[in-house]
């Protein structure tokens, strides 16, 4: 019998951790009982009920297994990290605010069934805030402009993973691992199943600026040269024209020595343009530099402090 694995990271989801154990597991005993499963919930150092729940829900179901974290190590790295930790055949990762509908499984299982490694969803619409949709396919295309690796849009890391890949995930060392750049770069043939994703369940979002920004600089810095090109070619452009207007500005000042009088305005001008330019590709340079140091750290992806359920207590080697 074929085991499937299901991933759900979490964080402060206490109203809907419950909820989705019980439709995850009423789904395989419905639709998929010619399959074993395991449900792996890794929490990401919730701050509410969430853990106390999962502790219940593992006392009464021994499909059911935990992660908790010992801190909150971002969006990223726990649930790259909770995939290592499945043992299942093909492991399904999925978030814990039923944004990625449940429907989807046994479209993935199917495509799995029929040859494909790698079987992922793509929002081609959703009822979040249309803006932001709008703004997220604006992003998506400007990457997979400029980037020199196949960029998939609208894909968020829900999908289904073949042990092979998964046990490729476990070989990379990438201390900030970018899952859904990593399947774009070296996944297997892979097959899109689109879906529009729903509202919220139950909660509030935990997206912020900043871990909206933090993602989309970790895909910017990960995999495009277009912000380091365009501070050289920009740095070379602007040193010639001020190399000209330097020399324009000394024959005039030769030529027409009375009558040519030049106030402080364009001095000023010109420096405080220079120094904004610069600056900004400082900042920009810097978000390349942040990503190679973290990469350099080597930092285990995360640190756990407790487990549930797991017979073998086996940890992938990220783990200390």
């Amino acid at each position: 019998m074929k085991k499937i694995s299901i991933l759900i990271p979490c964080y402060n989801e206490q109203e809907n951790v419950v909820p989705m154990s019980e439709a995850i597991t009423n789904l395989f005993e419905a639709e998929l009982a010619q399959y074993d499963y395991e449900l792996v919930f890794i929490d990401n150092d919730s701050k509410d009920n969430t853990r106390p729940l999962l502790r219940e829900i593992c006392a009464k179901n021994r499909h059911i297994k935990a992660i908790f974290n010992a801190k909150n190590f971002g969006q990223f790295n726990s649930p790259y990290y909770g995939i290592l930790q499945t043992t299942g055949d093909c492991t399904i990762s999925m978030v814990c605010d039923f944004q990625d509908p449940i429907e989807l499984i046994p479209q993935y299982i199917r495509e799995w069934e029929n040859g494909y490694k790698i079987v992922i969803g793509i929002k081609k619409s959703s009822k979040e805030n249309p803006i932001m949709y709008k703004l997220r396919g604006t992003y998506y295309k400007i990457i997979k402009k400029f980037s020199n690796v196949e960029q998939i849009e609208h894909f968020t890391g829900s999908g289904l993973y073949d042990r092979e890949f998964v046990e490729v995930l476990r070989n990379l060392k990438d201390p900030t691992p970018f899952l859904r750049g990593i399947v774009a770069e070296l996944g297997y043939r892979r097959k899109e199943i689109p879906y529009e994703q729903p509202q919220r369940r139950a909660g509030k979002t935990h997206n912020s600026f900043y871990t909206l920004y933090d993602a989309a600089m970790l895909s910017f810095t990960s995999y495009t040269k277009i912000g380091l090109r365009l501070a050289t070619f920009m740095g070379i452009g602007i040193g010639i024209l001020s190399a000209v207007m330097g020399i324009a500005y000394l024959v005039m000042k030769l030529l027409y020595w009375e009558r040519f009088v030049a106030g402080m305005a364009p001095m000023l001008i010109g420096i405080f343009f220079l120094g904004s330019i610069q600056l900004f590709f400082l900042g920009f340079m810097g978000e390349y530099i942040l990503s190679i140091n973290q990469r350099i750290m080597n930092r285990p992806l995360v640190i756990e402090e407790e487990r549930l359920n797991f017979e073998d207590g086996c940890r992938g080697k990220e783990d200390v």
